[in-house]
């Protein structure tokens, strides 16, 4: 037997690489529900340095929603594909979490085991005889197999890159994107060029991880493949089951790929039974490590107005005459008529509230950075009143606080008629500082489009929990007696997390 491929080495080998398919195909999911990416931090139309998609953006705010951008990937290549953006985030998610516990396992008994030495160069000869590999493969040849002990200078430079500089990279530009960071810690992303920054590193990193991947699995069969083949399987080194190592390993690789379109066609099967599943196993990582975050917008001085956006994306269109015959009448008249249902849920009772009388209690101003679960973002000013400041004392029994719109969902996932567009949040997101309930932006009334004249900011999550239009708010016991029990319409209608810090 080869000590320098024990068992457990290969058996988070085989780990990583069902893992980090997963882990591609689902991010390609979630860029091609929005498949352009920028260096600015507003989205602005035309400014993209890289597209996936050959329409063109209208330059007017507000005409163009972000899903009507979205591309449909075929399940042989997204997971699970076919514009299921909440279901490829949450697949993402749980591919997340399995990835870096392997990677932590594999790490720490690289180091306890002193297994470490045969990736992690100890002296600086490595760079030269690196440089001498390159030459060597570049013209075609391979170096002769006692130059691999059991990596030559080259391969251990680059495993040394992909475990201790990318993998780590990865993993600190995709928590850059959750709104519970951004709120919490808005000098991290910053630091990372903002959201759009953070995003678009994050892509560059996929490529060279799918590049690596890519090569490291052809170099595997193209050099010294009757060694390799039998220390991947077998952790020996007995060149003659060769041809044993060869079919195993090339029946896994075919098993590994079906796997990972299966698991697409199985999603897509039942999305709601996918759903169940999913998002109570991801909800672990979020309850450990983002839901004890509370934002802090209106403390932080990172970002100012300096940082405002330029351009903002939305999602959703105003209520039409049809939609929402109130609202159009309030809009129609200035508003005048406008008013907002405040209550408890529990007992039926509420009270309605004009804007002016709004305008009235406590008011709170901060500026922060919107973000879509699709990847856009944009930083304004916003203010208004907090949630806690405009509704009654909680009743016994209420766990929940229900906001309604006066808009209807965009589409819903099963194609039934839209619904009215609702969202629930705990009682942790309902107390935090900003949770608000906002009337202006960048010091003017908030425009139609994103959701004027009263909208919901919940800046610890992203923008599907940010009711447009609201139409009430109120005290409940249970959201799992409204709509289909997921406590929002993204949630029901896109099968997105109740939880939208991440």
């Amino acid at each position: 037997m080869n000590p320098d491929f024990p068992l457990w080495l290969r058996a988070s080998h085989l780990i990583n690489f069902v893992l980090i398919g997963m882990l591609l195909r689902s991010g390609w999911e979630i860029l091609s529900s929005l498949p352009r990416l920028w260096w600015r931090k507003d989205c602005a139309p035309g400014t993209e340095w890289l597209r996936f998609t050959r329409r063109q953006l209208p330059k007017e705010e507000g005409v163009y929603t972000s899903l009507m951008d979205e591309k449909s990937l075929s399940p042989l290549i997204g997971l699970p594909g076919r514009e299921n953006v909440g279901l490829g985030r949450h697949w993402h998610g749980l591919s997340v979490m399995l990835w870096v516990l392997n990677g932590i396992i594999y790490v720490g008994l690289l180091f306890g085991t002193g297994l470490w030495r045969r990736i992690v160069p100890t002296s600086w000869d490595v760079v030269p005889e690196a440089w001498e590999s390159l030459k060597m493969y570049v013209s075609f040849q391979t170096p002769s197999i006692e130059h691999y002990q059991p990596y030559d200078a080259l391969q251990m430079l680059g495993y040394t890159f992909v475990i201790f500089v990318l993998a780590p990279f990865m993993m600190l530009t995709g928590v850059a994107m959750a709104p519970a960071i951004r709120s919490r810690y808005p000098w991290y992303v910053k630091f990372w060029g903002g959201h759009q920054g953070a995003r678009s590193l994050h892509f560059i990193g996929m490529v060279l991880m799918a590049g690596f991947v890519v090569m490291h699995v052809g170099l595997v069969f193209l050099v010294h493949r009757e060694y390799n083949l039998v220390h991947m399987v077998f952790g020996d080194v007995d060149t003659a089951r060769y041809a044993q190592a060869f079919v195993i390993i090339v029946s896994t690789i075919v098993a590994v790929v079906l796997f990972w379109i299966a698991l697409s066609y199985l999603t897509l099967a039942d999305r709601v039974r996918a759903h169940k599943f999913l998002v109570p196993t991801t909800e672990i990582g979020r309850r450990i490590f983002l839901n004890w975050m509370r934002p802090r917008s209106a403390e932080q001085t990172t970002y100012t107005d300096e940082d405002i956006s330029e351009f903002h994306w939305t999602n959703g269109l105003p209520p039409t005459e049809e939609e929402s015959p109130e609202w159009i009448a309030a809009r129609d008249n200035d508003w005048a008529g406008y008013t907002i249902a405040v209550g408890d849920g529990l007992t039926g009772t509420s009270r309605e509230l004009t804007l002016d009388e709004i305008r009235e209690l406590p008011q709170v101003s901060y500026i922060a950075t919107h973000t879509c679960m699709q990847g856009w973002s944009a930083t304004s000013r916003w203010t208004g009143v907090r949630l806690v400041d405009l509704l009654p004392e909680r009743p016994e029994g209420a766990n929940y606080v229900l906001v309604e719109s006066y808009g209807l969902a965009q589409k819903m996932y099963d194609n039934r008629p839209r619904e009215p567009f609702y969202a629930a949040y705990d009682l942790e997101t309902v107390y935090e500082a900003d949770t608000i309930l906002a009337y202006e932006r960048n010091g003017r009334p908030v425009d139609i489009h994103l959701g004027g004249p009263a909208r919901m900011r919940v800046e610890s999550n992203h923008g599907y929990k940010h009711v447009k239009w609201v139409r009430s708010i109120r005290w409940i016991a249970d959201y799992a007696e409204y709509g289909d029990g997921r406590g929002g319409t993204r949630e029901d209608s896109a099968l997105q997390a109740f939880n939208g810090r991440i």
